[in-house]
């Protein structure tokens, strides 16, 4: 979705970049998530891969769970910063989640966590399968609890 997103921004003429704050999960022989490869593949904007994806985990965990084993604390400082200087060079930027609303990032923070430290409203996809409208209906309770 966020890939698509970036087509339609970049068909209508704008500078568009694409950014995936963290990404888990990244496939035998290859160099990056296959999530941040759409998105720099959609975006007509070239900026450091650092700041396009500043936390990625070759295994397809959990977040926090992946920071954990690498020895590591995902930081909304950093990908803040990241996001800046992707802002400070594109018209629109795109940020995808990864596992969901709350997925964990910390003991304290979640995904949501990111949008409301970037200020940045919520696109809020399902996937169309059985549990989906639960699964729909209690992330968009959490995302307006949050605002």
């Amino acid at each position: 979705m966020a890939a698509a997103l970036l087509r339609g921004f970049v068909a209508d003429g704008l500078a568009a970049a694409g950014m995936k704050p963290v990404a888990s999960g990244i496939d035998p022989g290859a160099s990056l998530n296959a999530d941040v490869a759409a998105l720099t593949a959609a975006a007509n904007v070239a900026l450091p891969l650092a700041d396009v994806n500043p936390y990625a985990f070759a295994a397809a965990i959990a977040p926090h769970v992946a920071a954990a084993r690498a020895g590591t604390a995902i930081d909304l400082e950093r990908i803040a910063g990241a996001y800046a200087r992707l802002a400070a060079a594109a018209d629109v930027v795109v940020v995808e989640g990864a596992g969901g609303a709350m997925a964990p990032l910390s003991d304290r923070e979640d995904m949501l966590d990111i949008a409301v430290r970037l200020g940045l409203p919520v696109v809020l996809v399902v996937g169309i399968r059985l549990g989906c409208i639960s699964h729909a209906l209690l992330s968009a309770l959490a995302i307006a609890a949050r605002g």
